[in-house]
């Protein structure tokens, strides 16, 4: 099915950014007088990355990314009409474990300042002023996703994340326990039972976006 596959969605909108340049009226914009793609590229170019990432805040964020699409490209010779884009799109790719609406609700509600910073420079995104009006707008310029892949197991980002940890503690387990006897062997175990909480999948285990291990 176009958009999904398994319990997975693929996020695919084109949003179209202002013509001409930025002015004095808004507050937020931080330079006056800059094009509003430029802007954009500034501003993505400072998102914080990893568990900083807006993204990994956004719950069941398999993957995501902005980018900026400046024109189309045009290979089939001189004889053939060359059609160009009426203006720079952002372009805001999404795979997540879920329904879009409620992802969209917790991109909003947990990075607001943000997107409001990102997609002010888009055309109509003055109309909107809470996470239904976002909702609506990243509807209105979505377009479907075909022959989508889902790369996950299909399962919600907490329960992968732990998979990981007690993949990773196990190892170690394994790694510090050779030699033992049987006995310490079983005292260890059950120890490392009480360490990675099997019932427990948001703690202990690996955060969004996280790259390195603690010590």
């Amino acid at each position: 099915m176009a958009n999904t596959s398994g319990n997975a969605y693929g996020l695919t909108a084109l949003c179209p950014i202002i013509n001409g340049h930025t002015n004095d009226s808004n507050p937020l914009y931080k330079a006056a007088g800059e094009s509003h793609d430029k802007e954009v590229r500034r501003i993505l170019q400072a998102l914080p990355l990893n568990q900083e990432s807006p993204f990994a805040n956004t719950d069941n964020t398999y993957l995501a990314r902005l980018f900026i699409l400046n024109d189309v490209f045009f290979q089939q010779g001189n004889d053939f009409k060359r059609d160009q884009l009426k203006s720079k799109y952002l372009c805001f790719n999404s795979n997540f474990h879920g329904e879009l609406e409620p992802y969209l609700t917790s991109l909003w509600n947990n990075n607001e300042n943000q997107v409001r910073e990102i997609w002010q420079h888009c055309v109509a995104f003055e109309s909107v002023s809470n996470a239904n009006d976002f909702v609506r707008y990243i509807k209105s310029c979505q377009l479907t996703t075909t022959l989508f892949f889902n790369g996950s197991n299909d399962q919600p980002v907490a329960e992968q994340l732990k998979a990981l940890y007690v993949k990773q503690m196990f190892s170690e387990f394994v790694l510090t326990q050779q030699g033992k006897s049987a006995a310490e062997l079983k005292q260890a175990f059950k120890y490392f039972l009480q360490r990675v909480q099997l019932n427990d999948v948001k703690s202990p285990s690996w955060k969004p976006g996280q790259t390195e291990v603690a010590l």
